[in-house]
């Protein structure tokens, strides 16, 4: 019908009139929702986004050759890096590191070229202290010049010095993210595995990933059946003992892994009551090892697992199970057939949930574990703390990152595939 023919027609106006009125109290609805969402969304890009991408930009970030050595890294673009280089990138080197503004620009040099060559850092601040030498000037040729560093430092004539210098050259690296899992650039720039026994980082993130499992695995085993307990419950009493639950949220973690170290030494309470009761003849080993580092993480995030579960469980109606055992099904066989398998959505989401606070966990470990026993978040801290490698510690941080990311798309598979299978 056209315009004109439904104007014609009695409330035609009236209808047009009102759809227009509903289309804009629409958008009105739509920005109205817009604005009192966009402080939170604001928030969480300067809190969130903008962290994780300023961690992945320094992981592969390489700035201190690049800014420190610039007519040093053109020189050395064309070198084929064997033996050592050409006599102009030795004049350009001098150029560069007698160009040098303040001492801690030629500190950061000497501690990057030092992480790819042991002995690189005292190289270059002897030779940022002598220059410039007296034997040579603006405009000595490049063999004198190379000839005077050589003769105040004879490992200037070494190649893997310059080799570090040349695959160091770029402000943009892989070298961090590589390192992070146990992979290296060779002096040809050929991506290779480290040497067996500087395969540190593999082995930390299998002894991450195997202390979070274990944890994950007792938190479910503890949480399952009190969350299923509560959920029996009168809603009044189960608002009660759910208090006692999240009473731990409310005591600062240092407090409660103090509290920890005070119960599980060889004289604390809990050796001294197991050795009372005669059930131990001398104190275990509970502390500064795997087993008080489990122990205290299980109690720590033990709230994570029960609330998800029992918000699951709350919501299964109990006729279920009463149906499957008044039709013949063993209590046992109707509880693990009928009703665990509702819960299964709490058990995913509680079990993510505590795996993932797990892997980025340093505090308890740190203070509640020995040497081998450290998670991977106790080196990013040593990087950040003690060695200041931004760049690895931001690796490491992507590594964690990037494992989290795993984990979260598993899981959304693995719950899709469910609820297709359900409907199907």
């Amino acid at each position: 019908m056209s315009p004109a023919r439904a104007s014609a027609l009695p409330g035609g106006a009236d209808t047009r009139g009102l759809r227009r009125s509903l289309v804009r109290a629409e958008q009105r609805r739509k920005l109205r929702a817009i604005a009192l969402t966009l402080p939170l969304l604001i928030y969480l890009a300067l809190t969130f986004l903008v962290p994780i991408g300023v961690l992945l930009e320094r992981a592969i970030e390489n700035p201190e050759v690049a800014a420190a050595l610039p007519r040093t890294a053109a020189e050395l673009g064309d070198w084929d890096r064997e033996g050592t280089p050409p006599a102009a990138a030795y004049a350009a080197l001098a150029r560069d590191l007698a160009g040098l503004p303040d001492i801690s620009d030629a500190g950061a040099l000497a501690r990057r070229l030092n992480s790819e060559v042991p002995g690189a850092r005292s190289l270059v601040m002897s030779t940022y202290r002598a220059l410039p030498l007296p034997q040579i000037n603006a405009a000595s040729p490049a063999a004198d010049v190379k000839a005077a560093l050589l003769a105040l430092d004879p490992r200037w004539g070494e190649a893997p010095y310059w080799q570090a210098i040349a695959k160091n050259r770029s402000r943009w690296t892989p070298d961090y993210l590589l390192s992070a899992v146990d992979l290296k650039r060779n002096a040809k720039g050929a991506v290779v595995r480290v040497e067996p026994d500087q395969r540190a980082f593999g082995r930390i993130l299998v002894r991450t990933f195997e202390i979070s499992l274990a944890v994950t695995l007792w938190c479910l085993a503890l949480a399952y059946p009190l969350a299923y307990w509560l959920s029996t419950l009168p809603r009044r009493k189960a608002n009660v003992l759910m208090i006692l639950v999240l009473v731990p949220f409310w005591t600062s973690i240092l407090v409660r892994v103090a509290a920890w170290i005070v119960l599980l030494q060889s004289e604390g309470l809990v050796n001294r009551a197991l050795m009372g009761l005669h059930l131990i003849d001398h104190p275990l080993a509970l502390l500064f090892n795997r087993t008080g580092i489990v122990i205290a993480m299980v109690h720590i995030l033990l709230p994570f697992m029960i609330l998800p579960l029992y918000s699951v469980m709350t919501s299964v109606p109990p006729t279920y199970l009463r149906a499957a055992v008044s039709l013949g099904s063993p209590p046992l066989a109707a509880f693990l057939r009928v009703y665990v398998p509702q819960t299964y959505p709490g058990i995913g989401a509680g079990a993510l949930l505590v795996f993932i606070l797990s892997i980025g966990y340093y505090v308890t470990p740190a203070l509640l574990g020995g040497a081998d026993d450290q998670m991977l978040s106790y080196y990013i801290a040593q990087y950040i703390n003690v060695d200041v490698n931004w760049g690895m510690a931001c690796a490491l941080g992507a590594v964690l990152l990037a494992a989290t990311l795993v984990l979260y798309a598993i899981y959304r598979r693995v719950t899709n595939t469910e609820l297709s299978l359900g409907r199907a």
